[in-house]
């Protein structure tokens, strides 16, 4: 088992099959795609608003 932070995020079902059809339809599991989703989320309001500086970087 991985050793990243575990996150528990409560969505609607329609939402949730919404993100599995987009998954599967990308290739990825629906952790992966929610997880693109979310870069893709923080990559557009950095590129608005500047970078966010974390004190831990770990991936």
């Amino acid at each position: 088992m991985s050793g990243l932070p575990r996150f528990t995020l409560r969505i609607s079902k329609s939402l949730l099959r919404k993100v599995q059809f987009m998954a599967t339809y990308n290739g990825r599991s629906k952790n992966k795609e929610i997880e693109y989703a979310i870069k893709r989320v923080i990559r557009d309001f950095e590129n608005l608003h500047g970078c966010i500086e974390i004190d831990d970087l770990e991936d």
